[in-house]
């Protein structure tokens, strides 16, 4: 049976700054723990219930707990059979990191699905850094974690002021990619195998001090042009039609 302090230590996990003070998040899921017990992120505690517990690698340092102790540890309205407490990585910029690839920016998104759902994406298009604005949603936030189906444990994440990071892109001679409702039609534009490509927030877009940095302004096409339509895409979709397009070209 778990203590009330062990509880408690990771209920506060809940909250941003206990994560910081800490240095750990939470990841449900057996899928999702085992994943992250097999990568290089360091996992301190895993607690699980009997019948999940041979589900997981190295099932000797898992803790078994019961159904009870389990509820009460979860972060989810319906608890998993399995919790574990990660270090948070540390990503620092480097010099000379830009420009390598494809990179995304994320300018003040704040939905932790549409940032997980981000993350999944960049995974999947093998974009292994995102540039987070301050004001992004924090990517170890448990929703985060949850979205990102393990991608958290392969895409490096590093919150930073933009205007810094893409001025800094701008001067390496970097394409700056953004997207506007009147840019230039995706499927046409001219694309490249590296630069950055910057996703504004779900209801104000890209800020202006980031919209001045963007010298590549990409926009995807309504269909058929012209027709009435919904105002806008959501980011994460968004995010998914430039991503595909950016790889398809690099085919």
């Amino acid at each position: 049976m778990l203590t009330k302090a062990e509880i408690n230590r990771v209920r506060r996990l809940a909250d941003k700054k206990e994560r910081t003070a800490l240095g750990l998040f939470v990841a449900e899921g057996i899928k999702l723990v085992r994943e992250l017990m097999e990568s290089e992120l360091r996992v301190r505690e895993v607690y699980a219930l009997p019948e999940a517990s041979d589900a997981l690698p190295f099932s000797d340092s898992v803790v078994t707990v019961s159904a009870g102790d389990m509820e009460r540890i979860s972060l989810l309205k319906t608890p998993s059979p399995v919790l574990a407490l990660v270090e948070i990585p540390r990503h620092p910029l480097e010099k000379g990191m830009l420009g390598r690839s494809l990179a995304l920016a994320l300018d003040d998104v704040q939905d932790p699905g549409n940032l997980g759902t981000i993350l999944r994406l960049a995974d999947w298009f093998g974009i292994r850094d995102v540039f987070c604005s301050p004001a992004t949603a924090d990517c170890f936030n448990p929703k985060v974690v949850q979205a990102t189906m393990g991608a958290i444990a392969r895409v490096r994440v590093h919150y930073t002021e933009l205007t810094g990071l893409l001025e800094e892109a701008l001067r390496n001679g970097e394409p700056v990619f953004g997207t506007f409702m009147d840019g230039e039609d995706l499927y046409g534009a001219k694309l490249a195998s590296e630069g950055i490509i910057v996703m504004g927030n779900e209801g104000k877009g890209i800020s202006p001090a980031v919209t001045a940095l963007v010298n590549r302004r990409i926009g995807i096409p309504a269909y058929p042009p012209g027709a009435p339509t919904s105002e806008s895409l959501n980011v994460a979709v968004a995010a998914a039609i430039v991503c595909a397009e950016f790889r398809r070209r690099m085919r």
